[in-house]
């Protein structure tokens, strides 16, 4: 395979794919939870399988960490492109303003959610008075899994706070030499390794540390914990030098059959070592906690950095149906939760496998959220507001309007 053929000049078509996939992972990740042996979860289905928690596994290992990785990459091509000032507008109007305005929304069904499965489960007597609203603060705030969104307005902020001292000292192009340099130096089959040093240190000191959820993520309180901050921050950060240093995807599609090697291996060893689907904190640093962070921290990056070269490296080429997903990705994020949620209360004593109450969940929310995104965002205002550009009605169905782009 060409560099060329990797990635064209407008559009990365393999990392468009791998920003779908993460996304709609999410769906089956979330409906994953129901079917776990241990709750966690505000639904608790009656059939319960460890494939459930396998899966579960897999999907967090690397699915947030692969998208900051490409997020940071996606910035600098913005960043670069547009300038700074409309870099900041644009991530304002398409990140930060659908937090803003589909927070309550989402709360909502998530509420509405818990109170079906309380009724259903005979948690709450009818008549009986309501238990005390939960209060929160700034340290508790329920983000939801809008966290995301969250999480990414803080690092562009922080893009755009350290570029003016860096564009001060890179005058003449020096110093971007040499981070280039040192970008070509950081990216290879050693990268993952390399990334996982901070990582692993941050779980380790972290008490709170939960083996089984990796990278814990930051849904709660406008803080976000320091072992999220170091895993994600450090795949935005290099995933924003690799957009200096287009090249480096060559080499990370050329890497990608042994970082996926080392990732299944690294994966299913901190499966083991966090001790399957166990959901208590590995609490201060011992030797056996050290241990698991270092092979945990190890298996996210080595699983994001195989996603983004096996996308690379299969799916470049230009394809109607991943476009469309890709553009529909975002809303499918924003809102399958709540419905995630709602279905699972549903079918929660119903008869049958997990396998199957599983997918019929997961594709019963991808069928509700494409409709919604062709019939309500796709060819609207919503469209340009959340992708940047309205499809028109015109171009007659999803695949002739992707086709025509």
């Amino acid at each position: 395979m060409t560099h060329s053929e990797i990635y064209a000049p407008d559009r990365l078509h393999g990392l468009d794919a791998l920003r779908a996939g993460a996304l709609l992972l999410g769906v089956v990740l979330h409906a994953s939870l129901a079917f776990l042996p241990q709750q966690i979860w505000i639904v608790a289905d009656d059939s319960t399988s460890i494939g459930a928690a396998w899966l579960f596994f897999a999907i967090h290992l690397f699915r947030m960490t692969a998208f900051f990785l490409i997020a940071g990459l996606f910035a600098h091509m913005m960043l670069a492109r547009k300038g700074w000032l409309a870099f900041a507008r644009d991530r304002a109007t398409r990140i930060t303003g659908p937090l803003a305005a589909f927070w309550s929304p989402v709360m909502v069904g998530i509420v509405g959610a818990l109170i079906w499965t309380s009724y259903k489960n005979c948690l709450v007597v009818p008549g009986a008075p309501a238990p005390p609203p939960p209060t929160y603060d700034w340290t508790n705030f329920p983000l939801t899994h809008l966290w995301f969104l969250y999480v990414l307005t803080l690092f562009y902020a922080a893009v755009l706070i350290l570029r003016a001292p860096f564009a001060l000292l890179d005058r003449g192009g020096g110093w971007g030499r040499v981070v280039d340099r040192v970008t070509g130096v950081l990216i290879g089959p050693w990268t993952p390794v390399i990334l996982a040093v901070p990582l692993a240190l941050a779980m380790w000191l972290d008490p709170k540390w939960i083996a089984f959820f990796s990278v814990p993520t930051p849904d709660a309180g406008l803080v976000p914990n320091t072992t999220a901050l170091v895993g994600f921050g450090l795949a935005f950060g290099v995933g924003f030098l690799i957009d200096r240093r287009r090249d480096l995807l060559d080499r990370i599609a050329a890497w990608s059959p042994l970082t996926l090697a080392v990732a299944v291996g690294t994966g299913i060893a901190s499966y083991y070592l966090a001790g399957g689907p166990v959901i208590a904190p590995m609490g201060e640093p011992t030797a056996d906690k050290a241990v698991a962070a270092w092979v945990t921290a190890l298996a996210v990056y080595s699983s994001a950095f195989a996603a983004m070269g096996l996308c690379l490296r299969f799916l470049s080429g230009h394809s109607v149906i991943r476009r469309y997903l890709a553009d529909a990705s975002y809303w499918v994020y924003i809102l399958h939760l709540p419905l995630v949620m709602l279905a699972q209360v549903w079918v929660q004593d119903w008869a049958g496998p997990w396998w199957l109450k599983l997918g019929g969940v997961s594709l019963g929310v991808f069928a509700v959220c494409l409709i919604t995104y062709e019939l309500l965002i796709r060819h609207t205002f919503m469209g340009t507001w959340l992708n940047g550009r309205r499809v028109p009605w015109r171009k007659s169905g999803p695949v002739a309007a992707v086709a025509a782009e």
